[in-house]
């Protein structure tokens, strides 16, 4: 995020990356580095680069030193590492900091709301090789620690659209199925959730490319990040159009789903008609 910001300073300034290298005795390269995320920040080169890009508002120029320093600071998160991909770091990250997530699903439980159970019978499909029993209870500690975002203050806001052949797969078995769909019955209650169900017969939608998410941040000059899953890998797009198409295959989505306010009821049906 903090490269995000530099990048903008730097075009809107009209400094091209080889000057803005040159002003912190670097390279062109770096810089590019540096508005990727993808190598740490020095307060100094930061410093030297706001100057550069004309920042003189002493206030501005804090927080975007504090947002340094912090981006250097390893993640609670960082003590999973061994049971996540590399590619996951980023998002946990971007979870962490979002006032607002709003996500697709067409597979899984929205992590956030996956009770232990649950998140323990998710870990044990992964592709390429069973975990061991630690690695997979690592797991679900990893996911248990995220969903502390909803309870902190100001609370994460959570927006999910879900397929309802989500909630018939049994994952882990009926009983544990029957707790996820309880739990999710009373996450739904509160005022930071907001679950829509997308029904079996539904005759099709805008969303057709499979799960994804949408995260926005508090700090307004920060652009919205659509996040992809794959397989081995994950998208991460902040371009305005491609934010925008996915923003609009959201709203279409809530639009044309059944009201948020039809979710508890249709819960309790679901649970009605477990064995």
């Amino acid at each position: 995020m903090l490269g995000s910001h530099l990048r903008e300073l730097r075009e809107r300034a009209g400094v091209t990356r080889t000057d803005a290298g040159w002003a912190i005795r670097s390279s062109e390269s770096k810089i590019s580095r540096l508005e990727l995320g993808r190598v740490g920040f020095k307060e100094r080169d930061v410093s030297d680069l706001l100057t550069l890009y004309g920042v003189q508002d002493a206030r501005e120029r804090d927080r975007l030193l504090q947002l340094a320093r912090e981006a250097n600071d390893p993640g609670w998160w960082h003590r999973y590492g061994d049971v996540t991909p590399e590619w996951f770091d980023s998002y946990l990250g971007l979870e962490a900091t979002a006032e607002l997530i709003r996500t697709y699903e067409i597979q899984f439980v929205p992590g956030l709301l996956q009770t232990a159970d649950y998140a323990r019978a998710v870990a044990q499909l992964t592709p390429g090789g069973a975990r061991t029993d630690s690695e997979i209870e690592r797991v679900v500690a990893l996911r248990t620690r995220r969903q502390r975002v909803l309870d902190r203050e100001p609370p994460l806001k959570l927006w999910a659209v879900i397929e309802e052949a989500v909630l018939h797969r049994p994952i882990g078995g009926t009983d544990v199925l029957r707790s996820q769909l309880g739990a999710l019955r009373e996450a739904v209650t509160r005022p930071n959730v907001t679950v829509q169900i997308i029904p079996l017969e539904s005759s099709g939608h805008a969303a057709t490319g499979g799960a994804f998410s949408l995260l926005r941040f508090p700090q307004r000059d920060l652009p919205d990040i659509v996040y992809l899953e794959h397989l081995t890998s994950a998208l991460y797009l902040d371009k305005r159009d491609d934010v925008e198409a996915y923003t609009q295959a959201l709203d279409l989505l809530a639009s044309t789903s059944p009201s948020p306010q039809q979710t508890e009821q249709e819960l309790t049906r679901l649970l009605a008609r477990l064995p």
